[in-house]
């Protein structure tokens, strides 16, 4: 089986993106290939005529800091992300999401862009930029501009950017400051490299007391057809104490407001329900608490 016929390793966007206007949908973007090669081989995709890797574009494999925020390359590598110690620090629920994406091999070549451009609401990476307020530069018909995280997701595998003919740049993400703090937990099937029933990720920014929830955001999924902020969670939380009390009323407003449905490959309706439950009481405290002392330790990361 011949699963393309041309593979290109271009060294700038400019010259990634004239190979895949060349092709005219012949072509697809690879970098760690974890996901697409499969669709390949499986036959869930039919083979292109051409590869494009965009592993050798520094823009697309950079990470920097810029005054408050990080740009983060969408060919940066989840272990990148896991042991990048500025993320760790002031983004910790990336670290914490991208340390439980597949085995050591896959997170060594797997990337962040490709989590995102796969447009699975289930995606670890994904949760966590949600949470973080993520933007993303991309080329979109043949225009370059920055939106936010949310706005690529059109349905499970849909995704604003032809995988043909556009590109997925960088993200930026704020760093945390003071008083603010994030978190991400997973819970899956222990057998393997399973999928995620659900996963976590919240950031908080607690007011000058730091006692009370100022701002938070929170995504869980999968819950929905895309990556979505829980807001009525969002709303049992804000100006209030991070307290036993506050985790309750959030999780009375998570019970009420999202309906995660049945899966044959996670489990059912109602189990998924109750781990919604069991996913605010683990994750708002310790955003909390982080955003309280300032300090974070990647939890859970890389863990086999």
């Amino acid at each position: 089986m011949t699963l393309w016929t041309h593979y290109h390793t271009p060294s700038s966007l400019a010259e990634a993106h004239a190979l895949l206007q060349s092709y005219a949908g012949r072509a697809r973007v690879i970098a760690g290939g974890t996901d697409l090669l499969l669709d390949i081989r499986h036959g869930h995709l039919t083979p292109p005529e051409a590869l494009i890797d965009i592993t050798k574009i520094p823009e697309m494999c950079s990470l920097i800091q810029e005054g408050d925020d990080l740009v983060i390359g969408a060919g940066v590598t989840h272990t990148r992300i896991v042991t990048d110690a500025l993320i760790a620090a002031r983004a910790t629920c990336l670290v914490e999401s991208c340390g439980v994406v597949g085995g050591p091999q896959v997170r060594n070549v797997g990337t962040l862009g490709g989590n995102v451009a796969h447009a699975l609401p289930a995606g670890d990476g994904t949760t966590s930029l949600v949470a973080l307020d993520a933007w993303a530069d991309v080329i979109v018909r043949d225009e370059r501009r920055w939106l936010p995280i949310r706005e690529l997701f059109l349905g499970p595998g849909q995704s604003l950017l032809d995988p043909t003919r556009d590109l997925l740049v960088r993200f930026r993400i704020p760093l945390a400051q003071e008083r603010e703090g994030s978190a991400f937990k997973r819970i899956m099937r222990p057998q393997g490299v399973a999928l995620p029933i659900l996963g976590c990720a919240a950031w908080v920014r607690l007011d000058s007391s730091g006692e009370r929830c100022e701002d938070i955001r929170l995504c869980i999924g999968p819950v929905d057809r895309v990556p979505v902020r829980a807001e009525q969670v969002e709303a049992a939380v804000r100006g209030q104490p991070i307290d036993p009390a506050t985790v309750d009323a959030a999780v009375a407003a998570g019970r009420t407001s999202l309906s995660p449905r049945t899966s044959k490959y996670r489990a059912t309706a109602s189990y998924r329900q109750e781990m919604i439950d069991v996913l605010l009481r683990r994750v708002l405290p310790l955003a909390a608490e982080r955003a309280r002392t300032g300090q974070a330790v990647p939890e859970g990361v890389g863990m086999e």
